[in-house]
């Protein structure tokens, strides 16, 4: 890749990052937070990929896009009261 080009997909890299991380932060609905904030990990795992790390990209989708993510979507579910899902 050009460099022009690299500076370019790593500064969409991080506005998406950033951007997804104001939205977990500042959402006022609990699992769409969850939801940004797995989104966050995987713009991390995709910019350690662009940074010839690999095996810490791999590590961070796994680990903090999917996993994390997920334990926390079960656990948001379990403990919401029935009167909140209802509208």
């Amino acid at each position: 890749m050009p460099v022009n080009l690299l500076f370019i997909f790593n500064t969409l890299i991080m506005i998406g990052i950033l951007v997804s991380a104001f939205f977990a932060v500042f959402s006022k609905k609990i699992l769409s937070s969850v939801i940004a904030l797995g989104v966050t990990g995987a713009f991390t795992a995709l910019a350690f990929i662009v940074l010839h790390a690999p095996d810490v990209g791999i590590a961070e989708a796994a680990v903090g896009a999917v996993l994390s993510t997920a334990i926390f979507v079960i656990a948001v579910k379990k403990t919401t009261k029935k009167e909140e899902e209802e509208p």
